[in-house]
């Protein structure tokens, strides 16, 4: 079995759902005691808001390359980044370490692709909703991705940060998420792709009539994949 280095703790919420999957998914293809054979770096988020409050994507990325900088030292044979938005340094973490990285958007759209939808939409961070990484890699597959009005887009925002990430899941949050939800399949989105890995905490397929699209589940199931096949 490979084993998969893991840069957790953003946050650490998500961080205990990506280790739990990862464990049930290797046990679950293999039998007997198997399990996932991983090292997880968990960061203190804190640093990371700290250097968002100046606006300092360059200081955030050195904190993510010295989690795998740290990783690469124990014999790791590939990375995943658990996080959505981390995915803004994933070309660059790759090129420097060389290491394989098992890619949240690109298995979110193979997956999407699979089900033939063509126009979905994207809810997560400001930074996922807003930059160009996510929907490069969706447009590669020809889907097409929608995103929340502004004010949509900084309360979703807002909501991981002041909430999920401290692990507190309102369901009075949970009826502004579906309305938005609401306004997105009205305008023409086929499914919703739940780009922060603690929105399907909130959020389940149960609770929307299109397609709902799990990044935490599907990314564990491609690190899955990663770390048993040869």
């Amino acid at each position: 079995m490979k084993t998969l280095g893991l840069i957790g703790g953003t946050g650490w919420v998500s961080s205990l759902e990506y280790y739990r999957l990862l464990n049930e998914g290797v046990n679950k293809a293999l039998g007997g005691l198997e399990a996932a054979h991983c090292i997880l770096y968990s960061i203190n988020y804190a640093d990371i808001d700290r250097i968002n409050q100046l606006n300092d994507l360059s200081g955030v990325y050195e904190i993510v390359r010295n989690a795998a900088g740290q990783l690469s030292r124990c014999n790791i044979n590939g990375l995943m980044l658990c996080a959505n938005t981390t995915h803004i340094f994933a070309e660059k973490i790759k090129e420097e370490f060389g290491l394989p990285l098992v890619h949240i958007g690109e298995a979110t759209a193979r997956k999407i692709e699979e089900t033939g939808l063509k126009k979905v939409a994207l809810l997560g961070t400001k930074f996922t909703m807003e930059m160009d990484f996510y929907r490069s890699k969706l447009a590669e597959r020809g889907i097409e991705m929608m995103i929340p009005e502004k004010d949509d887009r900084e309360f979703v925002h807002r909501s991981i940060n002041t909430e999920f990430l401290k692990n507190i899941f309102l369901s009075t949050t949970k009826s502004r998420f579906l309305e938005i939800i609401g306004g997105l399949i009205e305008n023409g989105a086929q499914g919703i792709v739940l780009g922060c890995t603690e929105i399907p905490l909130l959020i389940h397929q149960e609770d929307v009539e299109v397609p709902v699209f799990d990044t935490l589940k599907i990314h564990a199931e491609a690190g899955v994949r990663f770390m048993i096949n040869s």
